[in-house]
């Protein structure tokens, strides 16, 4: 945790993480205190990284994206998975990649439209990446739990929203 944020702070979070597009003024108002209270802190807060932006959610499925896997990446040597990442990042198909423990290097998010779509994907592009030795890929069925961090015993709402926050880890 870190110091550098009170309660008000977390407050402040927690109504952004509820509903990101809210304006401050009305945040200032839900918190009863002045306006340009939650303006200094919120620039404070955005300048120490602890809101690092804002973001959309779509239906990818009502874009064309149906098809939505995670694979799992072995790479061929540990100090190849940076190498490997920044080629991922030239993909726009590919949504998220963790450095991860465990029998695969890194588990991406990937999205295709359709399954000859994405057998190109993995054909044609990911297996052509220098550094990767083997792929595992995992079709997503279904994504039951699907939330933004809720700071616990503050914020209620968070859970329920799509449009969220993203609260740097300290590290």
């Amino acid at each position: 945790m870190d110091e550098n944020i009170d309660s008000l702070d977390r407050k402040i979070l927690a109504e952004l993480m509820s509903d990101a597009r809210i304006p401050l003024l009305e945040v200032a108002r839900k918190l009863k205190v002045a306006p340009g209270t939650v303006n200094a802190r919120h620039a404070r807060l955005k300048r120490l990284g602890f809101i690092r932006g804002a973001r959309l959610e779509v239906d990818l499925g009502k874009l064309g994206f149906g098809l939505m896997v995670l694979v799992g990446i072995r790479v061929q040597l540990a100090h190849q998975h940076k190498e490997v990442v920044r080629a991922l990042e030239r993909h726009p198909e590919v949504l998220e990649a963790h450095y991860t423990t465990g029998g695969y290097s890194l588990l991406v998010k990937v999205v295709a439209r359709d399954i000859q779509d994405l057998h190109a994907f993995l054909a044609d592009k990911l297996q052509s990446i220098s550094g990767v030795h083997s792929t595992e890929t995992f079709l997503v069925l279904d994504s039951p739990i699907a939330r933004s961090f809720a700071l616990p015993g503050i914020s209620k709402g968070a859970q329920k929203r799509r449009e969220t926050i993203v609260i740097s880890e300290s590290r």
